[in-house]
């Protein structure tokens, strides 16, 4: 495997993360991503293509997600790679 195969792989494993992770704090909250995008800043079909992976944020709006939903940026993308 090449080294730009293995970055995409983890790229795409990081993106698969953020969305679960923004998804399920979103969700816990009751808030759309509307609302999220709204308190975050950022426009709503962005959002949305950062919780579906097709996005790779910028640390400043994944710093402003987080700050949104009341969590830490580290609860947003802490990931355990082997």
């Amino acid at each position: 495997m090449s080294g730009y195969q293995e970055y995409q792989d983890l790229n795409a494993a990081q993106s698969a993360y953020r969305m679960t992770g923004i998804r399920q704090f979103r969700g816990t909250q009751k808030l759309s991503q509307e609302e999220l995008a709204y308190k975050a800043g950022v426009h709503r079909t962005y959002l949305g293509g950062i919780e579906r992976g097709e996005r790779n944020p910028s640390l400043k709006n994944l710093a402003a997600i987080a700050k949104a939903l009341n969590v830490r940026l580290a609860d947003l993308v802490d990931i355990n790679l082997k």
